[in-house]
């Protein structure tokens, strides 16, 4: 695809290996970087996608998937980008196994976080029935990235999250040794303790969390 490959290689003229070796050692040197750091990838990623715009608005789902063969972690980052903008309004309901082997898929908590949020999360926003189902597949999973998931996806909900059903994910999790699942559950308490702190309080209070689980949950309530 011609977007593809302008960005690939507009990526490639500025290219910085005195950047991308520390940007690959933060991720644990799980993925090859280019060294191009966040401002400047996306001014020239927006330019390119600008360029090409009727291009990647009728192949979002492709050029996505395309741009996450790509070994380097950049190319993945705009995969991710581009289904936020193009898809939101847009998900059709088989989309849900699109976006799972989109969380399986050279995972990792910068590319996962970002899903769970802005593209799981979405798409059950419009299609709340699929929440029981895909909620129970990805917490029962034993693919570490799909728990994550389920605990995340509720991130920016505020009023409209279903905290019987968060509570519910997060002590099917709490005994878990996994440092993504313990942090993420305290993440996503403390995000729902913007709406209700106290409901949060007494949650924590009264469940066997981890402690990681628990100082993450009650970080920002100092009277807990």
């Amino acid at each position: 695809m011609a977007f593809v490959n302008q960005l690939e290689n507009a990526f490639e003229k500025i290219s910085n290996a005195e950047n991308a070796l520390p940007m690959a050692k933060y991720m644990k040197n799980k993925f090859a970087f280019f060294g191009v750091k966040t401002t400047e990838r996306r001014t020239v990623f927006k330019e390119i996608w600008k360029q090409n715009k009727a291009e990647v608005s009728k192949n979002a789902r492709a050029i996505a998937l395309e741009l996450y063969t790509k070994e380097q972690r950049e190319l993945h980052y705009c995969a991710i980008e581009i289904l936020i903008k193009e898809l939101k309004g847009n998900y059709k309901k088989d989309d849900i196994e699109f976006i799972e082997k989109l969380i399986i898929t050279n995972s990792w908590w910068d590319s996962l976080d970002t899903i769970a949020k802005y593209i799981l999360g979405q798409y059950l926003i419009e299609f709340p029935d699929y929440i029981e189902t895909t909620v129970e597949k990805f917490s029962n999973s034993e693919n570490m990235w799909l728990n994550r998931s389920a605990i995340l996806f509720q991130l920016g909900y505020k009023k409209e999250t279903d905290f019987d059903l968060l509570k519910a994910i997060c002590i099917q999790h709490q005994s878990s040794n996994e440092f993504f699942i313990q942090k993420a559950i305290g993440w996503a308490l403390r995000e729902y303790a913007k709406t209700d702190s106290e409901a949060v309080k007494n949650f924590v209070m009264v469940n066997n969390l981890k402690p990681l689980s628990r100082k993450e949950a009650l970080k920002n309530l100092t009277d807990a």
